[in-house]
């Protein structure tokens, strides 16, 4: 008999694509994954999951390189966030297709915020895409969705791994899957002669994306020199490694709150450090992560169950 799973996903960028990993994981280890709940890419994978799209979703996802995923941000000049998202939701249409939640096989919950009441909002039930769409709107970055005349931005504001809005069966167990994790991370060498083009072709693409940043968001001097004392030794933050750090920071102590309350029965760690928040071409570099960081929590559960 399968093991019952209640799976939760957190948000993290394109770090969430480790959940991919993460789930394959679970099934090749005879799990039986009963419901989901997810926050922004937690949402994505998760939801896309449940509705039986994890292998096109995979396919495409795990495919993209530097190029592709600049194509994808379809960038505006919005005070409300720089990336509109319509792109990128318009392709995960052609993979899901119109589908309700309410009709999908598995119980599945994706997690936004309420700016303005400051309130969660849970959907579990409407169309897939919409919930999708608003659970992972980073302030700041993509714009807002609006329900109802409310702003509605990415769930991980206010509960980045949504343990508390999952639904529970009797006899399962709960696995959480952090993707945000404050541990070290390694990053490999390139083995290859194609590897290495690849790893030319990401410091290009990220001169051509700050480049791309500068004519949306001049620098003025006075911002882009460090400070007189200490010149040698302090470097200013740009502006996406200050809004990640911000994120980070406070996604890991609302995580650490809510892993004391409630306790999950396998916890997935993935480095914070894998990847940025866009970097989706290492898809399938983050897929493998997401299976080596489960099978190791594996084993640590079940270490734990034979020692008691």
């Amino acid at each position: 008999m399968k093991q019952k799973v209640a799976l939760v996903l957190g948000s993290g960028g394109a770090r969430g694509v480790a959940h991919i990993g993460v789930i394959e994981a679970l099934l090749d280890n005879n799990f039986e994954i009963t419901s989901v709940a997810g926050s922004s890419m937690g949402a994505v994978v998760g939801g896309i999951y449940a509705a039986g799209k994890l292998g096109p979703y995979k396919d495409w996802v795990t495919n993209f390189d530097k190029i592709d995923v600049f194509k994808l941000l379809d960038f505006t000049f919005s005070l409300q966030g720089f990336v509109r998202g319509e792109r990128v939701f318009k392709e995960m249409s052609k993979i899901l297709g119109d589908i309700d939640i309410e009709d999908m096989q598995i119980p599945f919950s994706a997690i936004a915020s309420n700016i303005r009441s400051q309130q969660e909002v849970i959907f579990n039930k409407g169309n897939l895409m919409d919930a999708l769409r608003a659970s992972c709107a980073i302030p700041t970055v993509m714009k807002p969705v609006y329900v109802e005349g409310e702003e509605i931005v990415d769930g991980g504001v206010l509960n980045p791994i949504p343990i508390n809005r999952v639904k529970r069966t009797p006899g399962d167990i709960l696995v959480v899957v952090d993707v945000n994790s404050n541990i070290p991370f390694v990053a490999k060498a390139p083995a290859t002669v194609a590897e290495e083009q690849e790893v030319q072709k990401h410091n290009q693409f990220l001169e051509e994306f700050k480049l791309r940043m500068k004519i949306i968001w001049p620098s003025s001097p006075k911002d882009s020199s460090p400070p007189a004392e200490n010149h040698q030794s302090i470097k200013k933050f740009g502006y996406f490694d200050l809004l990640n750090r911000s994120i980070d920071l406070m996604q890991e102590r609302i995580t650490a709150l809510q892993m004391e309350l409630l306790k999950p029965d396998i916890v997935v760690r993935v480095s914070r450090e894998s990847c940025g928040t866009f970097e989706f071409y290492k898809s399938k570099a983050l897929v493998k992560a997401g299976k080596e960081a489960f099978t190791e929590s594996l084993r640590v559960y079940r270490n734990a169950l034979e020692n008691n």
